[in-house]
């Protein structure tokens, strides 16, 4: 069915004029209101005026301008209904084809004057006979509708299905602000909505046999996993995505040039240095047994010293992330066919600081832990104090033992990790993991703990792997003959009151 007649009315004018006077150059005759109208107009853009066709001003500082039955009745009315025609020729209600529509920005700016009423009324009229009229909401969504326009003098039943959902998502997104901000203004118990759009069916979930499928929140544009842009390689699997995220979250937590690898969701070698390519080899060296299939990621960029070494080392690895690439390096790595290779960008700071975790039929939501643990932070609380080298030790230990499931210890010294011991019932058996894993490494390294010792057995194990010094929360009843075995040992101790609990 050609389109004859559009309205247009928007608050977000971007691509309008170009819109209009192409519509205009079919013939297609174009009703609008207000500041569109005007804007067309100056762009010599013949407009009729709204309050024209309807024979009624506009009003009450436009607040109603479109709420008339010659507007709805003109969207709603169904084109092959012959009592529908009937009804609009008698009370000269002529059809509209197209509805061109962006809201009063009240999600940009929260007021009562920016809740827009006549917009997204007659969004709904458009989208609900999508079959007959065409509705478009976002300057997106532009070339599209005109090329089929162009081509054909209407748009696809198809194309107003889709553009019809898109406008169901506006409103509801729309709505539920508005909602919020009533909430917030009431004081009434917080509604939680999430609005989440499909990126990409994935082949399968954690296991072969589960389904699965990748969602990203479009408001979010943190440098993540989800907002990385993939320069080659295989789809992401779940397990990588899952995998990648932590290996990521963990690297941003680091300034100076850091290297994180990661398998199976906890970390396998953590280390910093003066360039990528130090910091790159000394985190492969903590465990390079686990880091064979691992997920990397690096604060910096990939150069072609970081290529030779992975290749000296004859490395598998499933994926790699970075903030950029030498084009020669990346065009090395680009031969391995199963290597995905991920850029994020800038690593700048998180906006969206809010951790989601599920439960089974409801949701738990926390603030993200983004507090940065320093000297200030630290208490002493040893006879012996500990030393500078230590204490960077403790904080480098610190930042990554936030990232490794709980029951978790970390032990490091010099920027590098020497051993990891994570997710065990016990502290005990985390001790004992990490200092089986770091064996000869462990000696000179402090340790970090995520939680306080209930007992002083962890920490007599722990010295006796070669640890100097301990970092912990406190907060045991026990504290106190902790102390006692942290000074009978001749080690260091220090307290920082913040518990870093992941499970």
């Amino acid at each position: 069915m050609p389109i004859q007649r559009a309205l247009i009315s928007v608050s977000d004018k971007t691509g309008i004029v170009d819109l209009a006077r192409k519509l205009a150059e079919k013939d297609v005759e174009i009703l609008s209101t207000g500041g569109t109208a005007k804007s067309l107009k100056e762009a010599g853009i013949k407009v009729v005026d709204v309050s024209e066709y309807t024979g009624f001003p506009e009003m009450m500082d436009g607040r109603v301008k479109t709420l008339h039955p010659k507007i709805h009745g003109g969207i709603l009315a169904v084109r092959d209904n012959a009592e529908h025609r009937k009804q609009a020729e008698a009370a000269g209600i002529k059809m509209i084809d197209m509805v061109i529509i962006n809201f009063y920005p009240f999600l940009q700016s929260p007021s009562i004057e920016n809740i827009d009423i006549g917009g997204p009324s007659m969004v709904r009229s458009a989208a609900k006979n999508f079959q007959h009229v065409t509705i478009v909401t976002s300057p997106a969504d532009y070339d599209e509708v005109m090329n089929e326009i162009e081509k054909d003098g209407e748009t696809s039943l198809e194309t107003r299905r889709k553009l019809a959902r898109k406008a169901f998502t506006a409103t509801s997104n729309y709505d539920s602000a508005i909602e919020q901000f009533f909430r917030e203004m009431t004081g009434e118990p917080e509604l939680l909505k999430l609005h989440y759009e499909k990126v990409s069916s994935l082949r399968y979930g954690e296991n072969p046999h589960q389904k699965a499928a990748f969602f990203r929140n479009p408001e979010n544009t943190d440098a993540n996993i989800t907002n990385s842009k993939v320069l080659h390689g295989k789809q992401l699997s779940f397990n990588n995505l899952v995998d990648g995220d932590s290996a990521l979250e963990l690297v941003k937590e680091f300034r100076e040039p850091t290297a994180v690898f990661v398998k199976h969701n906890n970390p396998c070698g953590v280390a910093s240095g003066a360039t990528i390519e130090e910091a790159f080899k000394k985190a492969y060296d903590v465990d390079p047994m686990s880091a064979f299939g691992c997920i990397i990621a690096v604060n910096g960029e990939v150069n072609e010293a970081v290529v030779d070494y992975m290749k000296e080392k004859k490395m598998f690895v499933e994926m790699i992330i970075a903030t950029s690439y030498e084009e020669k390096a990346l065009k090395r790595l680009m031969t391995r066919e199963n290597l995905r290779i991920l850029e994020t960008g800038e690593l700048k700071l998180d906006l969206l600081k809010t951790d989601i975790k599920k439960v089974a039929g409801g949701l738990l939501i926390q603030t993200k832990d983004t507090y940065e643990l320093t000297r200030a932070d630290l208490k002493v609380v040893s006879k012996k104090q500990p030393t500078e080298e230590e204490l960077d030790s403790m904080l480098f230990a610190t930042k990554v033992v936030k990232h490794v499931m709980s029951n978790a210890v970390i032990m490091a010294k010099n920027n590098v990790v020497t051993g990891i011991g994570a997710g065990q019932m016990s502290r005990v058996d985390s001790v004992f993991i990490a200092s089986n894993k770091g064996g000869e490494n462990i000696k000179g390294s402090v340790m970090s703990s995520d939680a306080f010792f209930p007992f002083p057995d962890a920490v007599e194990m722990a010295v006796k792997a070669g640890v100097t010094g301990i970092i912990h929360p406190g907060g045991s009843v026990n504290d106190d003959k902790v102390i006692e075995v942290a000074d009978k040992l001749g080690i260091t101790m220090v307290v920082t009151g913040r518990r870093y609990f992941r499970h």
